[in-house]
């Protein structure tokens, strides 16, 4: 039987070993549009027209050397202020990995930027001016990647050269930030790395300023740091996108097809596996598993399948396939950490549409708790609102109840967006806490 998505586009479909995603993010000037210019020069990625055309531009320093910046600064303030205003996504790869890096600003102003770009990375690169130190945006960012649940963290102190590679000042800098990062429990993984942007220094190829460091340069560790089980393998969650009716005229036999297509947030899923549908709570079992490609023994996160169950139940989009071992929480009481986004500030009582994986629900904002003081990374309880870029903890009501995980176990179930309703403004990113008891079905003795 041909394959029922044969006539749909491509699902993306990235191995968690073949493809990292990380940002790269710190303070204003601190040279991180030049860091991914000299990681996609120096590893041969451009084209040449794109040399041609960085070689032709008008930002050419009086030494004649190229501005690496302008290969994600394309915006002409940018450069014209010589800084990064929103997020460029640049895709390169070497024979050992794929990559998608996003540009992240620096400046406080575009905190939300920043949070936008990192959402989805696998790692983070924060960057440290060495003359500057540590300071306040250091430890935003990098309580930003924490709060993002982001697992892996490199601190790149950038422009060694002009502290004559004190060996010193990076220890200096070194234990600074790792005084704090106690604090931030969810980091488990953190690289120090000194390096020169601008010159390539330990980014691409090793320097021999810095005989004293024994560790990879930049690209070495993105090529190698292990980042296959950062997915929640353990509990099957898989959000229904779209329900695959092919009705196909050429091919007769997927008369009666009906799959659930969507992309799998969590776990692995086999052919004969018990599952339950919620919100439901009915129990069936998983007949087939379908990709563009044909069919599957099994699926793990975060391919992009269509799965046949063997019951004709009534799913639609928005509900969730999970297994029978792990439940997610069924509330539509919510407690979350959010990201401030909208020059109008959030106070209580304000209400939102919610996007949640694949469906939108409407909800209120029944209480603001704390506001994070991102110099101590203390809350301050009871806040009268949440202003631009304010990260701070709430609490919302839905319309109608979400099947969710807590953020720090699964980033996919656990986050979402509050859209304002008339303007359609994306006003706060959000991270739900995890839910106070899982979902009990109540139609369990009712499996068909």
């Amino acid at each position: 039987m041909p394959s029922p998505t044969a006539d749909l586009p491509s699902p993306t479909r990235p191995h968690p070993v073949d493809l990292l995603r990380f940002n790269t993010c710190g303070s204003v000037d601190d040279g991180k549009s030049t860091l991914i210019g000299r990681l996609l020069y120096d590893s041969k990625n451009l084209m040449e027209d794109q040399i041609e055309a960085l070689e032709r531009s008008a930002d050419i320093t009086g030494g004649g050397q190229i501005n690496l910046a302008n290969l994600t600064d394309g915006l002409r303030a940018e450069r014209e202020q010589g800084i990064t205003i929103d997020v460029a996504y640049r895709y390169f790869a070497t024979p050992r990995r794929k990559f998608i890096v996003a540009d992240t600003p620096g400046h406080v102003q575009y905190t939300r930027n920043m949070v936008t770009g990192a959402s989805t990375a696998n790692l983070s690169v924060v960057l440290v001016d060495a003359r500057q130190g540590v300071i306040e945006q250091t430890r935003r960012h990098t309580f930003i990647a924490a709060m993002l649940g982001i697992p892996h963290l490199v601190i790149a102190v950038n422009k060694m050269d002009l502290v004559d590679w004190d060996e010193e000042r990076f220890l200096q800098i070194r234990d600074e930030v790792e005084s704090f990062l106690p604090r931030l429990d969810v980091l488990k993984d953190v690289k120090f790395i000194p390096l020169s942007a601008l010159h390539g220094d330990n980014v691409v190829r090793t320097s021999e300023h810095t005989p004293w460091y024994q560790g990879p340069n930049l690209l070495g560790h993105l090529e190698t740091v292990h980042i296959a089980s950062d997915w929640d393998l353990s509990a099957l969650r898989f959000p229904v996108q779209w329900v695959n009716r092919p009705n196909n005229p050429t091919h007769k036999e997927l008369h009666d097809f009906r799959g659930l297509s969507g992309q799998m947030a969590g776990g692995i899923v086999r052919t004969g596996q018990p599952v339950i549908v919620m919100p439901g709570g009915l129990q069936t079992k998983v007949k087939e598993i379908w990709t563009l490609d044909g069919q599957l023994d099994e699926a793990f996160c975060p391919q992009s399948v269509t799965l046949v169950l063997e019951d004709d139940l009534d799913v639609s989009r928005g509900d969730m396939i999970v297994g029978t071992d792990s439940l997610p929480g069924l509330s539509s009481e919510l407690s979350a950490r959010v990201c401030w986004m909208h020059q109008r500030p959030l106070q209580a009582g304000r209400k939102y549409y919610l996007k949640h994986g694949a469906q939108t629900v409407q909800c209120a904002v029944t209480h603001l708790e704390s506001r994070i003081n991102l110099d101590s990374f203390e809350p301050e309880p009871a806040p009268a609102e949440l202003a631009l870029n304010d990260i701070g903890d709430i609490r919302l009501r839905t319309g109608r109840s979400l099947i969710f995980d807590g953020y720090r176990s699964n980033r996919l179930t656990g986050s979402f967006i509050l859209v304002e309703p008339g303007s359609n403004a994306t006003v706060a990113a959000g991270m739900l806490a995890a839910p106070v008891s899982a979902f009990t079905p109540d139609f369990a003795e009712f499996t068909i």
